[in-house]
This record gives C-alpha cells, structure tokens and sequence, in this order.
C-alpha cells in the first residue's frame, strides 16, 4: 500500500543542499547511509541534526534510498528502502523485492588526540532482516587519513567469522536464529550480537577537500545474494572514492567484491544552518519614546467617540507591520490588543514588534500594554502584560530580551475582563481564498515504488464570526500515475486505509475537505473544538476535541472522540457503508532541549486499541523532526507487512528556505507501511499544534526573538 507526503516537503528535503561536513575526519557515507567506508561503517557521527538523504545504485539492478538523521550529536537514526532483484522465491522463480528497515547508532567514545571515536550500530533491526547485523567499530584520524577497525555480526559477520566472543558470557550468544523474509516489522531482540562475529577494517585518504579515496577489507559475504545468483563476491576488498560536488552534495563511486560497481548520491542539510542565514526580514519599526514634554494626561478618554481615532490609528500601525487588529480596548493607562499574527513563525516576535508599533500611536498616558497575539484561526493562548516603560529602556539593552521578560506577566488570556473590548470594524467576517497547484505523492507501491499526481487546487475559509470557522477546497489532477495502483488489499480487518489506491483513481474535481469548525475557549486552561463535515480525504463526520494546557506546565492533555464515515471514491458528497468511532486520551510533554513527547490512548480507525507515541526534535527556526510507533490489539499477522504501524515526520518552514517570514511550511510523513491497524483522522485544527506556541514553555523558550 502508499501513503503521501507533500512534494514541497520533498523537494526540501533532496533539493536543498547544506553547508558542507566539517573536516575533522572524513564523514563520506557508505552504500548503506551511514558514516562509513564503502560497505562498512566507520564511528564517525555527522554534525548535530544533520538530515542525510543518499541513494546507493548497484550495477546488477539493487538499489538503496535512505534518511538519516543525527537526533543527538551521539545518536543518528536511519530509515532505509531497498530493492533487490531475484530474491524472494515465488513459485518456481525469485522476484524482485522491497525491504523497508531502520538502523540506530550510538557513539560510545567521541575521538580525542590520542582517542579513537568507537560506535556501535544496530542495522536493520525492526525490518524483513535482510540486512540485519550489529557492530561495534572504532576509528582514528591521522591527519588526512583515517583509519577504522571493527567487528560486525549477523550480515557483518558472514565472511572470516570466528566464535562469538560474548559466548563466554552466555552460550546463547553463540547461535542466531535463521533471518525471517516475512512480513518484517518486529524488532528481533533474540538475534542481537548473535551467531558468530567477525572483524572488519579500512582506511581513507583525504586527497584534498573535495576528493577522498577509500579501501576496505569487508566482513560481509553476501551469502544469500550469491545464493540466488545476484552478485558473485570475488575479493574481499572494496574500493571506492567520494567527491563533493558543491556543499552539501556529494557523489561516491566504487568497486564492490571485484565484482559490482556502485554510484552513491548523498543531500546533506542541517536545520541548524538555513541556506539564508539568519533571515531576510525587514527591520522592525522602533520603539517610538515618550519625551519629558509628553503629556500624561487621560483627558483624550473623554468626550463622545473617545478612543477610536487611537484605535484607528492602532490598526494602521499594526497593518504596517504585518498584523491584523482583531480588537482592542485603549483606557486611560492599559491597553488590551488581540492582534492576527499570519506572517511570523515566532509568537515572541510577533509581540515584540506588535508593542513596538503599538508605541507609536498610544497616548502616552497609557502604560500597561496587554498584547494578546492569536494565530490565524483566532483562537487565543496567554496574554503578555509589558510595561511601556521597560519596552522603551530595554529595546536596545545587550540583554533587553532577558530584562523584558523578567518585567513581563503572562495571563491566560481566557481570564482577560473582554468587557469594553472593541472588535475592529471589517474584522468579521472573514475570507480569505487562494488559487494554486498541489501535489499527492504515494510511495512504496511494490509495483511502483514512487508515484505522483500532479493538478489545481482552490481553497476558501470564512469566518463569519471570532471562533467559527468555514473552510473547503476543490480540486482537480491535471496529470499523473496514482490511479495506476492496482494491489488489491489483502487485510482481514475493516479496510480504512488499505483501499487508499481506489480515492486515486478520480478524474473529476473532487473536495479534499468541507468543514465547519468552532473553537472555543470554555474556561482557563481549557481550549475547545467541534468539528463537521467532509473531515479528510477518505471520511466526513463530526469530531470534538477538549485540551487541558496550563501556561508554563510542560504537560497537555487533550481528549479528542470521533464519529465518521468513509466517503465515496470519488471524494465528492456521497459516502459508503462503512463507519468508525476513534477516541483518544492524549499526553503532550515538553521535555527541554526541543524535545517534546506524545502519547495517544485509545481506539483507532478499524476499531483496534492501543497506544502510539511520537518523539521530535524540534529547532528555534520552525524545523521539526519525529518519528512515531503504534501497538494495538491487532496481531502482527492480522495486520500483515510490517506488523505495526510506524513512520517518520517531518516538518520544514518556508521561511527557513527563503529568509522571509512566513507561517507556512511544508510537512511529510514518511509510512513505510500504510495498513488498517493503527490508522487514525487526518484532521484539520487540531488544538495541540494551535495553541503551543502561544503560551510558556514555547512562548518563553523562544523569546530571544522578541526584539527581532
């Protein structure tokens, strides 16, 4: 089966090229997509939150895609597609097959001056086993050279094996269990650092700073490729060269066993450091100061129509800098503004220069400033209570982010007195449309193992009033080959994703979504929304969600209970026979570091129950980067290949790539396996990713921003 991801997430990922390695040691990546020789891996780990994407291209038809993210500066995890020709037996033949696997790697000794950097590394470990092996590896940097030393097992252990050396501590050590073909997808603990084990070693040489030559000796014999006549291994000697193209591109070519050639094609790029630096915006209005002549007084509340020309003059100064003045109440010393952020990632900067703009048509009798920024759907987090006196002594302080934020008070905003809060005149209702194209790319179809469509889409939302939102969109391919699926689905349980192929296969317009949404605020630490109509793609119905967030807690809990229905294949207003009921209890926690958890508990689509749960790494700049895992009370064979659900996402701002500032970003979820079990709404409005932002911990960890 396929799933989606956004073409404008994918061509961020393979498109935008990094700046290049840093050269302390040689950081070519092997034929596997990891740190490595050719074949072999080194101990080597790329720079902190590196994102790897290389392709391997074998001569006789294999070939291997990969992901590789650096998740700490110790930990890289990888995701690898495989096909090999000719190998899985059907009938009297062997076909070509798909393996989808992952790979975890762990520095143990980072290399010091007389130091080796030593690794250990679980390849294929929740996959088919096709590559299975663990392997412990150390290398050394000797000016341009770098040597690396190992001991592999499973796969890295096939060719100049020896007795397994933990078998002197247990004698299961000293048998692996026979690789299962299946259906893969489970983790396979009884066949780690198994079986006997045998040594690897290599060495590079750094010709110059683009070119770097390689030679291994490899401990993997390629047993069941030569087996099935795919590769016949004559040496155990790999040779190879990698050579940087531009920054952040490289390509790699080399000799395997005597006998195959190979290309390899590596996109590097680091969240850390966007292609535009630290951001094309323009600078902010400065802070407009009150003289000693300024007159304090509040005689300008008086008299009929008092306070709207300030008013007016708030919502000019606020549309200069980007925002929208939802509503407002300007009294004698305080003043209380709800503004629209679209255009800034960073609600902490979207404050800051909102009170900048703010000074610079308020009396100056008015002190207390109550800035309360709201995304683009209204709903509101904390407010930010400054004192217009430490606005203007800390603008230009060296630490005036850390002093600001010491004077300021965050409010919920649902506490917040809205008596005499005035709404801007056009503020509602509220429409807003675009015009433009769109992708849908389905990946890991055996058949076809990348497919796209390509077409036109027109979006509409309304807003009739604060908190009540319409939305809908109408659609049409214009070209592609996602209708060309044909894998029949195989599942036992209801089919509420496996018959994705078949929403594909429309030539007319289609709506991908027609919603009504309110979302409330029902009390303090409370957020709300209640969802109707064409909900997604595949299912329309109702969908209600209640959110616990307390400003500055790391934890949120949310409870979210769904009632819908599947919906014709041709995604117009007709609906088929089959019907689901999800609810979840959801834990969010923010741990520190831009690292945040979550857990789902409760019943998916196809009436399975469980627990999925989701760890990302996230940057200042907006990057995003996670991967998540399901177990329900479906059984890995009713649940056929993969044996659970599980994927990566991943999250990349517009304005990381451009500079300029933006809300909008491209996002992709990578599903090596799209099944029944586990499958859950893709709702629109969900409140957790709304309303984070908008109150501590995020809103404090980002204030650094607040004087951008």
């Amino acid at each position: 089966m396929t799933n989606r991801i956004t073409a404008a997430a994918f061509a961020a990922l393979t498109c935008v090229p990094g700046p290049a390695f840093a050269q302390d040691g040689v950081r070519t990546v092997n034929t596997y997509g990891v740190p490595g020789l050719i074949d072999m891996p080194t101990a080597l780990m790329q720079p902190d939150a590196e994102l790897t994407t290389s392709v391997s291209l074998l001569s006789n038809g294999a070939s291997r895609a990969h992901i590789a993210f650096q998740l700490l500066p110790r930990v890289q995890a990888v995701f690898r597609y495989a096909t090999v020709p000719d190998f899985l037996p059907v009938g009297a033949e062997f076909v070509r097959t798909y393996d989808r696997s992952f790979d975890l790697r762990v520095q143990l000794l980072k290399e010091g001056a007389r130091q080796p950097a030593v690794t250990v590394g679980l390849q294929d470990f929740g996959g088919t086993g096709l590559y299975s092996s663990e392997y412990l590896v150390a290398t050394k940097t000797f000016g341009d050279v770098t040597v690396t030393g190992g001991i592999g097992w499973g796969r890295l252990g096939t060719r100049g094996g020896f007795s397994n050396p933990l078998g002197a501590l247990d004698d299961r050590f000293d048998t692996r269990p026979a690789p299962d073909f299946g259906t893969g997808g489970s983790f396979d603990a009884d066949r780690l650092f198994r079986g006997d084990a045998a040594p690897f070693a290599g060495v590079q040489y750094r010709w110059n700073d683009r070119l770097t030559l390689s030679a291994e000796y490899s401990s993997d014999a390629y047993i069941e490729e030569e087996a099935r006549g795919i590769l016949d291994p004559k040496t155990p000697l790999n040779v190879g060269f990698d050579y940087a193209l531009r920054p952040g591109i490289r390509l790699g070519g080399h000799v395997l066993h005597g006998a195959e050639a190979a290309l390899t094609l590596q996109f590097a790029l680091n969240p850390k450091r966007p292609p535009a630096g630290s951001g094309l915006e323009p600078a902010p209005t400065p802070v407009t100061l009150r003289t000693g002549s300024d007159a304090r007084t509040t005689a300008w509340t008086e008299g009929p129509g008092a306070g709207e020309a300030v008013r007016g003059g708030l919502a000019r100064a606020l549309a200069d800098e980007g925002f929208e003045l939802v509503a407002s109440r300007v009294e004698g010393t305080r003043a209380v503004i709800r503004f629209r952020n679209t255009r800034f990632r960073s609600q902490a900067q979207a404050t800051g220069r909102a009170a900048r703009a703010a000074t610079a048509v308020l009396p100056a009798s008015v002190e207390t400033l109550v800035m309360v920024p709201v995304g683009d759907t209204g709903l509101a987090g904390s407010a930010v209570v400054l004192r217009r006196g430490d606005v203007e002594r800390f603008e230009n302080a060296p630490d005036g982010a850390e002093r600001i934020l010491a004077s300021a008070h965050l409010v919920d905003a649902a506490k917040l007195d809205d008596a005499g809060l005035v709404v801007r005149p056009g503020a509602f209702p509220r429409f807003r449309w675009t015009l433009g194209p769109y992708a849908a790319i389905s990946t890991f179809d055996p058949d076809d193992p990348l497919r796209i469509d390509l077409g036109a889409d027109l979006s509409a939302a309304w807003e009739p009033a604060q908190g009540l939102l319409l939305e809908g969109a109408l659609r049409q391919r214009i070209l592609g080959n996602r209708d060309e699926a044909s894998r029949v689905s195989n599942s036992v349980l209801p089919r509420v994703r496996t018959d994705s192929y078949l929403f594909a296969r429309t030539d007319q317009p289609f709506v991908p979504y027609l919603t009504g949404t309110w979302l409330v605020r029902p009390g303090a630490d409370l957020y709300g929304r209640l969802s109707a109509g064409l909900l997604e793609t595949q299912y329309g119905g109702v969908s209600g969600e209640v959110l616990w967030k307390r400003g500055g807690s790391p934890l949120a809990i949310g409870l979210e209970v769904s009632r819908v229905r599947q919906r014709d294949f041709d995604m117009r207003l007709g609906f088929r026979d089959l019907d689901a009921t999800t609810a979840f209890v959801s834990g969010y926690w923010t741990h520190g570091n831009g690292f945040h958890s979550r857990v789902d508990v409760g019943q998916y689509l196809a009436g399975d129950r469980g627990v999925t749960y989701e760890l990302t790494r996230e940057f200042t700049n907006g990057w995003r980067v996670g991967a998540y895992a399901t177990r329900t009370d479906v059984s890995s064979e009713d649940f056929g290949e993969g044996s659970f659900d599980k994927g990566i996402r991943i999250e990349v701002p517009l304005a990381w790539i451009t500079g300029q500032p933006t809300r909008v970003t491209s996002s992709a979820t990578i599903q090596p396996i799209l099944r029944d079990g586990g499958a859950r709404l893709a709702l629109r409005n969900r409140l957790y990713p709304m309303v984070r932002d908008q109150s501590a911990p995020d809103l404090v960890d980002d204030w650094g921003r607040f004087w951008r």
